[in-house]
């Protein structure tokens, strides 16, 4: 059964029992993007299998504000803030079937409007990119009202910046939840390796006293930024002006103290004397991602992401630097060198954001290489919670006095690579924006590559080419952006051929 008529029949469905039988129905690909790659048939094999893996996670649950909503795959009474933030970015790919922007709102009504709920918030001091995935989400879909709901009807993001900044150690929420780590200080954030979403990085060895956080100042900067953003789309100068003051300081902040200009790399911060804490991790480009960094930082942060010894090589953005003396390649051993989607999607943005699109393609296209020969020679045939840093199958961590595999099935945020990196960085359609009817296409190669029943806003388009001959079908007229060079397209069928 199509779940556009599942998610209405919901709204009579008196028992739990009934409103899941009726979820049990198969996955229309008919309403999903359909890649064109024959150049690896793997890569559209997995991106397949991913999708029915992200259909098995769409969860209904009594006593839930929003139910249908987007499950991580961890505890069936629990939801995590930062893996849902991450769902959100590849269910805006099919937004009319994957409850993913819907999903925010457990947490925001929740946190926020203190509303009950049957699911127990793991970490409500998670990373806070709340209105980045809401920007993306609204690019995909157009969807004012959305943003007039969280921005002005019920102000959740700015509400949400100012309730982070507000948190102690010890804060008594009025749900039940794990410890609150975070807490801000007059230079940054206090906060937790569980919290920060990283759980055994070596981040913070041989700090004196507590460490800060620079993900945490390049979050709420992100936060910020794109809160003014939005403002900026619903004309409100007022929010606009407001969060653009606040970007600023963290801008100001970070790089301030956590700016170290010897290596080009921002480091975590020792409290007691503002000394770095050198450990490198692809966390640092949470400062790209929010346009803090200089064109000539930013540089030398790229370098890292190419380098073999850091987070390039053959099996990119390990969590920790391959030079690092805790980067643990055997096993990975979760956040000492596993290799995770949220930080290779978050870092490919980052890359994206200042423009370095062949690198972006190249990491993305090892990555998927990866998870796909994964795929291929790994039983079970899966997707995976987070893979080795140094070969084709999925990370272990040492648990107690034992290896274990880590979590399969994960769609849940490992669906980021098989998905959006596919489409956005692969593919190449790395900006879909239905507020400004534009598709821009970071097109490598000469084979045959493209994207059919590709839905944003109201436009449903076809984007397929071989070699210099694109052929594009659309119900609607909108500008597709060819490696820089503009092309008006036409309602219908037409055939492009790119200018050199």
């Amino acid at each position: 059964m199509n779940k556009l008529i599942v998610y209405i029949l919901l709204l009579f469905i008196p028992t739990q029992l009934d409103a899941q039988e009726l979820m049990k129905g198969e996955l229309k690909r008919e309403l999903l993007p359909q890649p064109v790659f024959p150049e690896n048939p793997h890569f559209v094999d997995l991106y397949w299998k991913t999708w029915e893996l992200a259909w098995g996670r769409v969860k209904y649950q009594e006593g839930v504000f929003q139910s249908p909503y987007m499950d991580e795959n961890l505890w069936d009474d629990t939801i995590w803030i930062w893996d849902t933030e991450f769902m959100v970015l590849f269910c805006r790919y099919a937004p009319a079937v994957f409850p993913g922007i819907e999903s925010l709102d457990n947490f925001y009504e929740s946190i926020l409007n203190k509303k009950s709920s049957s699911l127990r918030i793991q970490h409500p001091d998670n990373p806070p990119f709340y209105s980045w995935v809401e920007y993306e989400y609204y690019k995909m879909t157009g969807n004012k009202e959305r943003i007039r709901k969280v921005l002005k009807d019920e102000q959740f993001l700015q509400r949400h910046y100012y309730w982070f900044d507000s948190l102690k150690r010890g804060t008594k929420l009025h749900f039940r939840h794990a410890r609150i780590a975070l807490e801000k200080s007059d230079i940054g954030y206090r906060w937790g390796w569980v919290q920060s979403g990283m759980d055994n990085t070596p981040r913070g060895r041989g700090r004196k006293g507590e460490l800060l956080w620079m993900d945490a100042v390049s979050q709420q900067a992100l936060s910020a930024l794109y809160i003014e953003r939005l403002a900026k789309e619903l004309g409100d100068k007022r929010i606009a002006k407001e969060f653009a003051a606040l970007y600023k300081e963290n801008k100001t902040l970070l790089n301030k103290y956590y700016w170290d200009e010897k290596d080009g790399f921002y480091y975590d911060l020792s409290e007691k004397d503002t000394s770095f804490v050198k450990v490198r991790t692809p966390a640092v480009y949470w400062s790209m991602l929010a346009e803090i960094p200089d064109k000539g930082q930013a540089e030398r942060l790229v370098k890292y992401a190419d380098a073999p010894d850091e987070f390039g090589g053959k099996y990119p953005w390990p969590s920790v630097a391959r030079s690092d003396k805790d980067y643990n390649h055997e096993i990975g051993d979760y956040w000492r060198g596993a290799v995770w989607l949220p930080l290779a999607y978050m870092s490919t943005k980052a890359l994206e954001t200042y423009g370095y699109y062949d690198i972006a393609y190249e990491n993305s296209y090892k990555l998927l290489s990866q998870m796909s020969e994964t795929y291929r020679t790994f039983k079970p045939a899966t997707v995976w919670e987070c893979y080795s840093p140094s070969a084709p199958r999925p990370s272990e961590r040492q648990y107690k006095d034992k290896r274990e595999l880590v979590r399969h099935d994960f769609c849940g945020w490992s669906a980021l690579g098989p998905i959006s990196l596919f489409i956005e960085n692969v593919l190449g359609f790395y900006n879909i924006d239905a507020t400004r009817d534009l598709i821009e296409w970071h097109k490598k190669g000469q084979g045959e590559q493209g994207l059919r029943n590709l839905r944003f806003g109201s436009t449903i388009t076809d984007i397929v080419a071989n070699g210099q001959q694109v052929q594009v079908k659309s119900n609607k007229p909108y500008t597709l952006k060819i490696n820089g060079k503009k092309y008006r397209i036409k309602e219908g069928e037409q055939i492009i051929t790119i200018k050199p």
